[in-house]
């Protein structure tokens, strides 16, 4: 750990918790697990009927099957993790990211049950669930956002006045999460009508929320966001940010840090902003600001995350941090202070997809100098239907960004998943596209190539 950034003491009597029950599964609660083992912290596992046979499991000192394989009935189902926490005498809760990282009512049931939430208070985790109060925030405390909706949007006649206001195209996302489950864009009142009932059960399923935001659509914008550090003292620090413009349907493909596309006297003011309004905030934890950035410099705020990113990992390797130890580390009371570090080096993350269920029947992972794998899965793993299909994250780490897309390069071809059908191929074409080697690329230019593909 960075001494000038961060100081607590490594002493485990002083943690005011002291067993870490981590309510997700697949590579982050392998990466939580791991840090709370190099911490001296006991860890609890949950896992579903799916995840018998888990990583995860395998390695926590204890383990609880919390339901069936549908979410619903086990991750997302907080009666279940309160349970398991009064049957295993947890005194904190790890959330990860998606299911219920961002849910007041999980947020509300530690507290209730006495258990030290990682992460912000339930509060805030409402305010900026909220896409409008969020956004009022926002800009009150300097950043600039997009035109979007008033209100909440729970129905379709709700959505098609707001829409009229804001004029298409638009975006439609779900109030309640991001990763873009429920997420739309919508060029006129006829894709409105077809769509709208479809994006809100997507974000039902993914989020046990049906809440509706809209927004301006930006046509070709990149995406950067900020990840951000505070202490229940009022001190923020914004470590760096992290370009995540290659994406496909809204879901990120491959992110890298820093964000070499922005000049130097815009990302100052950039992550400055972000840590005048954090500080105002009185947040606690890590969360991340995302942003929608035009080639003139302009940038507007989109929304902001309260939990760890699944992209994470390319801002540790950046500011030679472990976030998930800071996220504990600032839960036990834990004082920020020193400087925003300056970034060194360069890291790209390309995120494994099975893009079918089944038995990984081999399995080679790859390993070298500056290369970091992520994962939970191993030969024999059976990769289940019910979740998402994230199975693993190839990061590289080096001095700058062509050397490390070249290594990145080799190592995608390198790797090998037999038994399922993956992404590597994807990813190895992305890699060599010129376009992308040259930063000639939006949030738009995956889905576009994709379909000229289709169509030749």
């Amino acid at each position: 750990m960075d001494n000038h950034l961060f100081k607590l003491s490594d002493s485990v009597s002083k943690w005011p918790f002291h067993k870490v029950l981590v309510a997700n599964r697949g590579e982050i609660a392998v990466r939580i697990i791991r840090t709370c083992r190099v911490l001296g912290l006991a860890t609890v596992a949950v896992y579903s009927d799916a995840d018998s046979q888990a990583l995860h499991v395998k390695l926590a000192d204890e383990a609880v099957k919390i339901g069936p394989a549908n979410a619903s009935q086990s991750y997302l189902n907080i009666a279940a993790l309160m349970a398991a926490v009064q049957l295993t005498g947890a005194d904190a809760l790890h959330p990860g990211y998606g299911f219920l990282s961002e849910s007041p009512q999980l947020a509300r049931a530690c507290q209730e049950n006495h258990i030290k939430l990682i992460g912000p208070s339930a509060e805030l985790m409402e305010l900026l669930g909220d896409k409008e109060r969020a956004r009022q925030t926002m800009q009150r405390a300097g950043l600039p956002i997009v035109e979007g909706s008033q209100s909440i949007i729970t129905d379709l006649s709700t959505a098609q006045q707001q829409a009229e206001q804001i004029g298409y195209p638009i975006m439609l996302k779900a109030a309640a999460g991001g990763g873009g489950k429920g997420m739309r864009i919508l060029h006129s009142a006829e894709e409105l009508n077809q769509q709208f009932a479809t994006a809100q059960d997507e974000a039902r399923a993914s989020f046990d929320d049906r809440r509706m935001y809209m927004e301006r659509y930006l046509a070709h914008p990149r995406h950067i966001e900020v990840q951000i550090i505070a202490d229940r003292y009022g001190h923020a620090i914004a470590l760096s940010e992290r370009d995540c413009t290659i994406q496909a349907r809204h879901q990120k493909v491959i992110e890298e840090a820093p964000a070499v596309v922005i000049p130097e006297a815009i990302r100052s003011e950039m992550l400055s902003r972000c840590e005048v309004a954090v500080a105002q905030l009185h947040y606690e934890g890590v969360g991340t600001i995302e942003f929608l950035y035009n080639e003139d410099g302009s940038y507007y705020f989109m929304e902001m995350n309260t939990r760890i990113q699944v992209e994470h990992a390319i801002s540790e390797q950046v500011n030679q941090v472990d976030l998930i130890e800071l996220q504990l580390r600032l839960a036990a009371g834990g004082l920020l202070s020193g400087q925003r570090p300056s970034t060194q080096g360069f890291a790209l993350e390309c995120r494994i997809n099975a893009l079918t269920p089944g038995k990984i029947t081999a399995l080679h992972l790859p390993g070298g100098q500056g290369v970091r794998v992520d994962t939970a899965i191993y030969q024999g793993y059976q990769v289940p239907t019910n979740y998402d299909g994230m199975i693993a994250k190839l990061i590289v780490y080096g001095n700058r960004r062509q050397r490390v897309l070249k290594q990145m390069q080799t190592i995608v071809d390198e790797t090998v998943i037999e038994g399922v059908q993956t992404n590597l191929g994807e990813l190895a074409q992305i890699l060599r596209e010129p376009d992308f080697q040259r930063l000639k690329t939006t949030v738009n230019w995956l889905d576009e190539l994709q379909s000229q593909e289709v169509e030749q």
